[in-house]
């Protein structure tokens, strides 16, 4: 594992830790690289379900290590060689079939905050703080992150967001949709993992194909494709749906197979 994450399997839940906790687990050009990695091994790992985002320490993460700029985005080059890395990352969140949740404490800032509107679900603790800065640093943001940011909070929020570059808090986040939910900071594990075990007893086959479909909208598409089709034939003939009609009949929780 890169320097700068912690990775732990606990059951059907993966857990991917920012653990810098000295630098506000800020996100290095190694931990962008290697962040579709752990995508990759968490999607083809049968017995994991969903993925979890969370900080070590005080906060989940207050962006990219800036102090990296000064070598690593002083030229053209070097700009488009980090900016790749961390649209590589962001590309890799959006992309997982399987769900990913962010676990916010503290400062999520800059790419932190970028990391969390690549999970598909967000819940964070009474006092944590949420913004985007490019405009503080002379950084037009990136074009796909910018769109999920407008998706969730539409262009209004989103502006404000980008260009003004202010923090706001958990309780504001929530109201303007940024955040599913927000919880006192001694519950945010257990009630962020008791949603992670909501998921992880739904019909995976029905998890995922929708989290594809939901992508799909959220890019842009408006009507449905040969793989939409696909997938929702797939679902129709497969054994979760048979289970989960019998479960329904028999009124009995359902004991879904598909991994």
């Amino acid at each position: 594992m890169t320097d700068g994450f912690d990775f732990t399997r606990d059951g059907e839940v993966a857990r991917l830790t920012f653990a810098r906790p000295a630098k506000m687990n800020a996100i290095t050009y190694g931990m962008w690289s290697a962040i579709p990695d752990v995508v990759a091994d968490v999607e083809a790992d049968a017995t994991l379900k969903v993925l979890v985002l969370a900080g070590g320490g005080k906060h989940f993460s207050a962006g990219a290590d800036i102090s990296e700029f000064g070598e690593l985005r002083t030229t053209a080059e070097g700009a488009a060689s980090y900016d790749k890395a961390v649209e590589g990352a962001v590309a890799a969140l959006t992309s997982m079939r399987k769900p990913s949740v962010a676990m916010i404490q503290g400062n999520c800032i800059g790419g932190g905050c970028q990391v969390s509107v690549a999970c598909d679900f967000r819940f964070a603790a009474e006092g944590s703080r949420f913004g985007i800065t490019p405009a503080k640093l002379g950084i037009v943001y990136h074009f796909d992150s910018t769109r999920q940011l407008v998706s969730l909070v539409g262009p209004a929020h989103a502006k404000y967001f980008l260009l003004s570059g202010e923090l706001i808090t958990a309780a504001r986040a929530r109201e303007i949709g940024l955040l599913n939910d927000v919880f006192p900071a001694d519950d945010l594990e257990a009630s962020t993992l008791e949603f992670v075990r909501t998921l992880c007893s739904r019909s995976q086959a029905s998890v995922r194909g929708m989290n594809r479909i939901i992508e799909k909208i959220v890019a842009g598409q408006e009507s449905p494709d040969a793989e939409v089709e696909e997938l929702r034939s797939e679902a129709l003939h497969g054994e979760d749906y048979a289970e989960g009609v019998a479960a329904f009949l028999d009124r009995r929780p359902p004991n879904f197979t598909f991994r």
